[in-house]
């Protein structure tokens, strides 16, 4: 959580103990809290107060999303996603195919982009709701959000975004995206973990997917997270209004570390390439190299990257978002994924520049040569 979000926190004096349907005055007051956190959230993406829900993660944001709208609705129904959802995506369909719904994934191009013609394609009579991440948290890729959701709207379809790894980067009017549903998670965009939003249009059906009081309008039972809600809502307020300078900065770092790799270390590939991108991920496989053992190596160097979910010296199974990306197994299973954050600097980017060439040079051995 960011030390500005923590210091207003302790500014407002939110006590994580309020229960906002008390009524008596602490009560009433963590209602109020609420009310004006809703509000914030409200104005971040062009929503209405009573379209924000407050939920415990983007995970259960994106689940509610999906098993609500559909449940709701009801079989037989078919919803529509892409290869490349994230796992909160990915499990959601599978339960929903267990319930008897219908299921569709549509597949991406090379560069991980959604192809809207293919989407088109895949819309049926009986589609109800379909599901299309606004960014790539692994790959970076950016859909044509505001494009497919015409397209759903077109075809009678309700259209849902999971736009956790975009919010701190990408803009999130939902009117201007034209979408019925948007999922993001706090701690994507500075504020605390285990804190989510999920907005619903006016109007759009959903049930609870657990059950017990009626908070949250009957969407979300369970009392309320006035702390983090309020610790939320201001994070996202900061995001908002450093949206601009901190995606340029990112951009920035971001070209360079891409650049430098290239020119340094031969036999790599970003994957992504040549379609939009966010501006703080940079995912990239280097041939005849485990990303495992690079990642130990860079970790013993003091230099945090990741696998996002691409195989790890045969171990685990190869990402599912490499695999949609058709990927040779020599490119998957020496892939690792550079995310920087807000705090990122320039010396940081240049000190990674300075080893990793060196790393993987030691890791290629003739023996692991493909």
């Amino acid at each position: 959580m960011r030390a500005e979000v923590a210091r207003y926190v302790g500014d407002v004096n939110v006590d994580a103990s309020l229960n906002p349907s008390s009524p008596h005055a602490e009560g009433r007051r963590a209602r109020a809290l609420l009310d004006a956190a809703r509000d914030r959230v409200a104005a971040c993406i062009g929503a209405a107060r009573s379209e924000a829900i407050f939920t415990g993660s983007g995970t259960e944001s994106d689940n509610l999303a999906l098993l609500g709208v559909m449940r709701a609705i009801g079989p037989p129904g078919h919803v529509v996603a892409s290869a490349i959802e994230h796992h909160a995506i990915v499990r959601a369909l599978d339960r929903l195919r267990e319930e008897g719904f219908g299921v569709s994934v549509v597949p991406v191009e090379p560069d991980g982009r959604v192809d809207p013609a293919r989407f088109a394609q895949a819309l049926t009579p009986q589609t109800k709701l379909a599901s299309i991440m606004y960014a790539s948290n692994e790959i970076g890729t950016v859909q044509p959000v505001a494009e497919l959701a015409r397209i759903a709207h077109e075809r009678g379809a309700l259209f849902h975004t999971d736009a956790t790894a975009a919010a701190s980067w990408l803009p999130l009017d939902v009117g201007e995206l034209g979408v019925d549903l948007l999922s993001l998670s706090g701690h994507k965009f500075g504020g605390p973990a285990g804190t989510g939003i999920l907005y619903v249009r006016k109007g759009v059906p959903i049930v609870p997917i657990f059950y017990g009081g009626a908070q949250e309008a009957g969407r979300r039972p369970g009392s309320e997270n006035v702390a983090g809600s309020a610790a939320t809502a201001f994070a996202l307020e900061l995001a908002v209004a450093e949206r601009a300078g901190r995606t340029e900065r990112a951009a920035v770092l971001r070209d360079r570390l891409e650049a430098g790799i290239l020119a340094a270390v031969p036999g790599v590939r970003v994957n992504g390439a040549g379609a939009p991108r966010l501006p703080n991920v940079l995912n990239v496989s280097f041939d005849a190299v485990e990303s495992a053992a690079l990642l130990i190596a860079l970790d013993l160097e003091g230099i945090a990257a990741s696998a996002g979910s691409a195989c790890t010296s045969g171990a685990l199974e190869p990402s599912h978002v490499l695999l949609a990306l058709g990927l040779p197994k020599r490119w998957r299973t020496g892939t690792i994924r550079f995310s920087l954050g807000i705090a990122t600097r320039p010396d940081e980017i240049d000190r990674v520049l300075a080893i990793l060439p060196r790393l993987v040079a030691e890791l290629r051995t003739p023996a692991a040569a493909r």
